[in-house]
């Protein structure tokens, strides 16, 4: 069973609110959903929406088509018309003008009778998030009472949180002993540094928001130079300019986690909407040769733990980590029944700062931290770093999840992909002789990618950039080309319909 809901309407009007209200009623009632945005770049005005996508089973991505289209505004109308089924259910926020500030309880009323759950449900969850609620429930009633019941959802046993990922971000993050997360406001990395911040004394960490970027990697670095454990993070445009401090870190070694949220560019390029252009930049940004890891999580649970693992890495090997997301996953919202428990496997105690003298500085250093010239301590710096990064690849390989494979295992028709589009990739497939191969580590890249292609008769590469950058990577590694692409590059994510139709094609 899925189901999709559109929410359409101009910025401010709460679209939002609707969506929180109807995805946490679902989930208390045992279904899983899938909550997309998609926002203009206004405070104000112009046209925004939500798909809330509606499942008895897990779900990771939206479609095109809607079966429920709840307008706001005319424009909306306009806009998503052609997109709802010929039987689907059109609501107009006209009708509930007059109940100004509780219209969004009143449209959230209209979308639970339509789905067929109790009444009692949307009023236990308004009771949970209005702390004068008796007004808002009489709203909520009034839309209940509006519409007449099309689908008859059952209750059922399952209890699906829902988190986005820029609260697994913060929670990976936590998890891992974070100290200090210093950041400048970029979307879409804006909202994990909001997430630390709020309860920052009761977890025992602290979030700075520095002048720019720049300042934030430097700080970064001189905090972790004292003992602390440290991330930054920001979108494309402000990891471009932390790129000169990443080189410091690569050669002063001073361990550093960036979170890196991509949108498209270049320039300010489409600065609310999504992409996976900025793989290349994450591997190489930086002068200078240097290790560093990449990590690419696709969902929020994936998020929590990678974020974990980055962070224990730039700890352990006194490393660059970077943990690779995108607007998509970053700000859509998941519900999943997994524990989001706190990984205690591997943990890594710093030294105590004033136990002893250490230097940390741009040059090339002898043993004693001298600045030097000399060509064989270049040279010997430089195999040191080489074997380091060796070192962390073998551990990872040992250690961590650096690919997943779902679908049929056994098929011979194999799909790639990384990131967020792995929840669209894994909800196309379901119906198909298909796996998908999903790369979690993009540096290192595992040895097992070549020995899935080796298998396979037929190979799709599925990415959200204009020049699949995943694809090129493997062919560096691997010495393999992947013909069949299947390529988005206009700000939007892929829908699992659209993409199960491209993918059909191709097998």
């Amino acid at each position: 069973m899925r189901l999709n809901i559109v929410i359409g309407g101009k910025a401010g009007q709460g679209i939002n609110k609707v969506s929180e209200i109807v995805s946490n009623v679902l989930a208390n009632y045992g279904y899983f959903t899938f909550n997309y945005r998609d926002y203009q770049s206004l405070v104000r005005g112009g046209h925004n929406f939500n798909v809330i996508s509606i499942s008895d089973s897990l779900i990771e991505s939206h479609d095109v088509t809607a079966d429920v289209l709840v307008a706001l505004d005319e424009l909306t109308i306009k806009i998503h018309k052609q997109s709802l089924r010929k039987n689907g259910v059109m609501v107009s926020a006209d009708q509930f003008k007059d109940e100004g500030r509780n219209l969004n309880v009143a449209l959230a009323g209209v979308l639970v009778k339509v789905l067929g759950v109790p009444l009692s449900e949307l009023e236990n969850e308004i009771k949970s998030q209005f702390k004068k609620y008796n007004e808002a429930i009489v709203s909520a009633r009034k839309g209940f009472d509006f519409q007449e019941s099309i689908y008859n959802l059952k209750k059922l046993n399952s209890k699906p949180s829902i988190l986005s990922g820029s609260e697994a971000v913060a929670i990976g993050a936590r998890n891992a002993g974070l100290d200090l997360y210093i950041s400048y406001p970029m979307t879409p990395a804006t909202n994990t540094m909001n997430e630390l911040a709020e309860n920052q004394v009761e977890n025992k960490l602290m979030v700075f928001q520095s002048e720019n970027e720049i300042a934030a990697a430097n700080m970064a670095l001189g905090a972790s130079f004292s003992g602390a454990k440290v991330m930054t993070g920001t979108s494309g445009g402000g990891f471009d300019l932390m790129g000169e401090a990443l080189s410091f870190q690569g050669i002063s070694e001073i361990p550093l986690t960036v979170y890196l949220a991509s949108r498209p560019g270049p320039g300010t390029g489409v600065p609310t909407y999504t992409s996976q252009s900025d793989l290349d930049i994450a591997l190489r940004a930086g002068h200078g040769e240097f290790p560093r890891v990449v990590i690419a999580p696709g969902n929020p649970i994936e998020t929590i733990e990678k974020t974990f693992e980055a962070l224990y890495l730039a700890e352990k090997f006194r490393t660059l980590s970077i943990v690779l997301s995108d607007k998509h996953l970053a700000e859509s919202e998941f519900s999943s029944v997994e524990v989001l428990s706190e990984v205690s496997k591997f943990q890594v105690m710093r030294k105590i700062p004033g136990k002893e003298i250490v230097k940390a500085s741009s040059y090339e250093i002898d043993e004693f931290g001298n600045s030097t010239e000399s060509g064989v301590l270049t040279e010997k710096n430089a195999n040191a770093r080489v074997e380091k990064y060796k070192r962390a690849k073998k551990f990872i390989e040992e250690n961590f999840e650096m690919i997943k494979v779902h679908g049929k295992k056994s098929s011979k028709n194999l799909v790639i992909g990384w990131g967020s589009t792995s929840g669209a990739i894994k909800d196309s497939i379901k119906d198909f002789d298909a796996k998908f191969l999903q790369v979690l580590y993009m540096k290192p890249l595992s040895s097992q990618i070549k020995r899935e292609m080796d298998k396979a008769d037929k190979i799709i590469l599925v990415e959200c950039n204009v020049t699949g950058q995943l694809g090129r990577l493997i062919r560096e590694k691997t010495g393999i080309k992947i013909e069949n692409r299947i390529l988005k590059y206009d700000g939007r994510p892929f829908c699992s319909d659209e993409l199960k139709k491209k993918i059909e094609g191709l097998l």
